[in-house]
């Protein structure tokens, strides 16, 4: 009788403790994207496309907020301190979601800055996907809507 109830509380105790361990790594995989969705935007601030090309999936599918779509390579070439003076990117909510290799990062970012000697604040809506091959997790998709006021 001992025997069957210990055997009981371990069966119902069993499923709380793998909970509790599958959100001990879900909250290790939430910090690192965290982590680089910030350091995306500071290298996108600093036109640093080095760290893009390592952050940014090869075949990553990438929707601007007027809706065009642009590829990994086209991105980059876009990518110029020069052009645009940003000022502060930065995001001001997120939140990340984790399915086994994928994790979801949702959220608004703000970005002011001075372009074409005019200067702009705006904030966007966005949802990026990451997958982590063998260890290392990339952004295979990324899609911006602007926030209107």
């Amino acid at each position: 009788m001992r025997m069957t109830r210990g055997l009981l509380l371990a069966l119902i105790c069993a499923p709380s403790l793998l909970v509790s361990a599958q959100n001990d790594t879900n909250s290790g995989v939430q910090s690192k994207i965290i982590a680089l969705e910030k350091a995306w935007n500071q290298a996108y601030k600093l036109g640093d496309t080095r760290a893009l090309e390592g952050i940014l999936d090869d075949r990553i599918v990438l929707i601007n907020d007027d809706g065009s779509i642009q590829t990994k390579a086209e991105f980059l070439a876009s990518v110029h301190p020069a052009k645009s003076q940003e000022q502060q990117l930065a995001p001001e909510s997120m939140n990340v979601r984790v399915f086994g290799n994928t994790a979801i990062a949702t959220g608004v970012f703000r970005a002011k800055g001075v372009e074409a000697g005019k200067s702009y604040v705006r904030r966007e809506r966005f949802v990026d996907t990451w997958v982590d091959r063998g260890g290392k997790w990339s952004c295979v998709a990324t899609n911006a809507t602007p926030v209107l006021h």
